[in-house]
């Protein structure tokens, strides 16, 4: 089986992404992930552009990888300068990797209007840089940046830049689609082009910016690239970077091309939320593969034929990159989806048995009050559980109370919140803060819980959604209101229905605590 390398930019370049900061703590977690996932190259930043960086590749080195290298990353020497007299080399250096990441300029447009120096001053850069690198001893990869712009513009320049890069050492000539401005018959022919003279060296960068890195990415393997650098989740700067969440199972499930061991593809789900939720940043539910919605099915038709043949509207089995199938619950699924739904939590329900027809019924029922169970397949999970005598409640509201604060010029928006539990014979009582009612009931009923069950510390609340179920009743209308919630690995979704909007996020946010210790006892059974 053909082998492709995958060179994962997360803690580089997906941090320039916007809304997305690391600390040290998280580029060593995430590290670890990687090398769990089978990563072969991991670029982790540039030592000389800041202290936090340093500090990173000085703790990493104390890690015991399994497969992922680590990479530090910089540009060429400046024009006029040597590279052992250029600060910036000496500070990659400093990293201690055995492999650098080298960028330099392959545009003429940027030599002459972003660097201001000559043609061939720039090549003397590029060639120095990588020379002197590997004279001390380090395996070098050239990044041609804006490679294929600059194959447009000037397609013998372009090429002049990396023969001087492998001339002096480089052991990779990764082609850089900076602007991400190409299409896939561009990538697939340049790149074949590359290959043609430079044969089993060079490697393929995509941004996302006409939303083709993916395609660009495969389209330069089939092309020829042994090695394909992107970010695991597609953060990065503008539109992002190619997404290797994707891109890794379309390379070995359907191109049958190997970049990670096969026994690692079930992880490629847990490490997209481990790293989504690292970067507190909402996994897109639709994301190819490992998506929550990635393998949903509503439509009757859809439902009926994923239970007869899997492969009927599913391209490949959910289990196979660790995700699963989901059947949504709702009025076009059919009643058929809704019994399947229900034998998934108890396997002994046929579609004669009386307990059933009695689940059936409360759904209706749950239904006109305005409950929706599409999405929130935990609190139906629980409303199956419940009335099959199966579920113990763990805790009992006894009360709550919020008060909102609200200074005269709108700047504050400050609530606070008090709630009593019972658990077993004991209370507790406890208030806190918040942001809001909302932010600050969840705060209070955590901090309350947690004195009983620590694991609830695990979890936080990712996302909030509130739909007026009735706008014709104005202000007296119901609302139904989404709870998304997450404890790093896993994700579930409540729904709570009242026409208090403080009532259904109430509702939603005691489902989503009482679903996370009836899979966390769940758990501890096994």
């Amino acid at each position: 089986m053909r082998q492709v390398e995958i060179f994962d930019s997360t803690l580089r370049d997906g941090a320039q992404g916007e809304n997305i900061s690391f600390t040290v703590e998280d580029k060593l977690r995430i590290l670890k992930y990687l090398d769990k996932l089978g990563i072969r190259y991991a670029e982790a930043g540039n030592p000389s552009s800041n202290p936090k960086d340093m500090e990173f590749f000085e703790r990493a080195a104390q890690l015991e990888l399994q497969t992922t290298k680590l990479v530090a990353f910089g540009s060429t020497c400046r024009r006029g300068q040597l590279p052992e007299e250029d600060k910036s080399c000496a500070q990659l250096l400093s990293a201690g990797t055995s492999i650098v990441t080298i960028f330099g300029k392959s545009s003429e447009f940027h030599v002459n209007h972003v660097l201001q120096t000559s043609l061939e001053e720039n090549l003397r850069m590029i060639s120095d840089t990588v020379s002197f690198l590997r004279m001390q001893g380090k395996q070098v990869f050239f990044d041609a940046e804006h490679f294929f712009d600059g194959y447009k513009l000037n397609p013998n320049y372009a090429l002049d830049t990396l023969r001087a890069a492998v001339k002096a050492g480089a052991e990779r000539l990764v082609l850089c689609d900076t602007n991400g401005g190409c299409f896939p018959h561009e990538i697939s022919k340049i790149t074949s082009l590359v290959v043609a003279e430079f044969g089993k060296k060079v490697g393929i960068h995509c941004h996302n910016d006409c939303g083709c890195a993916v395609a660009n990415s495969l389209a330069a393997v089939q092309a020829g690239a042994v090695q394909v650098q992107g970010t695991y989740l597609g953060f990065g700067e503008r539109c992002g970077n190619a997404n290797l969440s994707t891109i890794i199972p379309c390379l070995q499930l359907k191109l049958g091309i190997s970049c990670i061991p096969e026994e690692k593809l079930i992880r490629l789900t847990k490490t997209a939320r481990y790293i989504a939720e690292i970067a507190n940043h909402m996994l897109p539910a639709e994301l190819p593969f490992v998506g929550k919605s990635a393998f949903a099915h509503k439509g009757g038709m859809h439902v009926d034929g994923v239970n007869k043949i899997s492969s009927s509207f599913e391209h490949i089995p959910p289990e196979t990159v660790g995700n699963h199938r989901n059947i949504l619950i709702s009025e076009v699924s059919g009643r058929t989806a809704i019994l399947n739904k229900i034998t998934e939590i108890d396997s002994t329900l046929t579609k004669e048995s009386e307990k059933t027809q009695e689940l059936m019924d409360l759904l209706k029922e749950m239904e006109h009050q305005g409950y929706q169970y599409e999405s929130a397949v935990a609190s139906f999970e629980l409303m199956v559980l419940k009335q099959l005598g199966r579920l113990k409640p763990q805790f009992t509201i006894e009360t709550f109370k919020v008060i909102g604060e609200q200074t005269k010029d709108y700047q504050s928006d400050l609530s606070s919140a008090m709630v009593k539990v019972k658990v077993d014979e004991q209370y507790e009582i406890t208030a806190d803060e918040g942001e809001g009612p909302v932010n600050a009931l969840d705060k209070a009923l955590r901090k309350a819980l947690e004195v009983f069950y620590p694991v609830i510390a695990q979890m936080r609340l990712i996302d909030y959604k509130v739909r007026v179920m009735e706008p014709k009743q104005a202000t007296a209308a119901k609302v139904r209101v989404f709870i998304e919630s997450t404890d790093g690995e896993n994700v579930w979704t409540t729904v709570g229905v009242s026409t208090d909007i403080i009532n259904a996020s109430f509702k939603a946010l005691t489902d989503s605590i009482e679903y996370k210790l009836y899979k966390y006892g769940e758990a501890r059974q096994e």
